[in-house]
């Protein structure tokens, strides 16, 4: 019996659907998803299975113009994570087309070393109708070399499964790189701190898009076995601190239900998660905090 096992990097514009898709090949949420863009921060690598062959997905921040350190850190990740993996996945939104977003990807794709194996998947097909798809699909290939054209709707599921089929028939022999039962290689404490922040995120995507950040401070097993996990919330003013608390600290509170309800699903067993707000006014310029997220402080240079 033949295993198979590597790297597949999803790449493109924020909100292409890169985390969708990691969740629905793996089967569970290790990615953070809303629909405010340039949310997934560190490289998260999901691990599917298909038959014999272990897929592990490289989930890489969206690629966007840089203008701060962050997005800077966020956009050498992704480009990180593409060049080491086995094949690069190209997802781009087929409503939206050819953008000068898609367009500086697919420059930086023709930069890359001669034989790296890239793939198109054009997402959400839902959205389009059948000429228009074909034209894009014509005007992609026309635009760089693609092994493969593949059209799905990560959200609903259409074609999802012949693309993770067909990567799992290309990933390289060997042996498997995780246990058969893990599902994401990033430690516990920070997927639970990217659940909170997609709750923050939510809520608050309009008053506060990126000047929050959580980090797990504690985890806690406990003898009945449920885990108590405090968490801190950084903010860059005092303003801000009131936003997260809201009025009485009912937004809090709201934010603090909804994540741990969500981590109980995930873990399986009971939560009490405690959240404290934090105002750090240049967190964004603290090396540990990058370290926090998987980003590469020196990279935001």
């Amino acid at each position: 019996m033949t295993t198979r096992a590597g790297f597949v990097a999803l790449i493109g514009e924020p909100n292409a659907g890169k985390s969708t898709l990691t969740n629905r090949m793996v089967g569970a949420k290790v990615s953070i998803v809303t629909h405010k863009v340039q949310t997934t921060r560190a490289r998260i690598r999901g691990v599917a299975l298909e038959g014999e062959s272990q897929i592990v997905f490289v989930d890489t921040p969206g690629l966007f113009t840089p203008r701060r350190r962050l997005d800077r850190a966020m956009v050498a990740a992704a480009w990180g994570g593409a060049s080491d993996a086995d094949i690069i996945v190209l997802l781009v939104e087929a409503h939206r087309g050819i953008t000068d977003g898609v367009e500086r990807i697919l420059a930086g794709l023709s930069e890359m070393p001669k034989g790296r194996r890239v793939v198109l998947a054009i997402n959400k097909i839902d959205r389009v109708e059948a000429p228009d798809l074909l034209a894009l699909t014509e005007k992609l290939n026309a635009a760089a070399e693609f092994e493969k054209t593949f059209m799905i709707s990560a959200e609903r599921g259409h074609g999802v499964q012949d693309l993770k089929e067909w990567l799992a028939g290309e990933m390289p022999e060997g042996p498997w790189l995780y246990p058969e039962d893990q599902i994401a290689d990033l430690p516990m404490r920070m997927i639970a701190a990217e659940m909170t922040r997609e709750k923050l995120t939510l809520r608050l995507h309009q008053e506060l898009p990126y000047q929050m950040t959580v980090e797990t401070e504690h985890w806690n097993e406990r003898e009945d076995g449920s885990a108590r996990i405090d968490q801190i919330i950084y903010v860059m003013r005092d303003g801000h601190k009131g936003i997260v608390l809201g009025k009485k600290g009912e937004t809090i509170k709201a934010i603090g239900k909804l994540a741990r309800e969500e981590l109980e699903e995930f873990l399986g067993r009971k939560v009490h998660l405690f959240l404290q707000v934090k105002v750090r006014e240049n967190w964004l310029e603290e090396a540990e905090r990058y370290s926090e997220m998987g980003l590469d402080f020196k990279d935001g240079n």
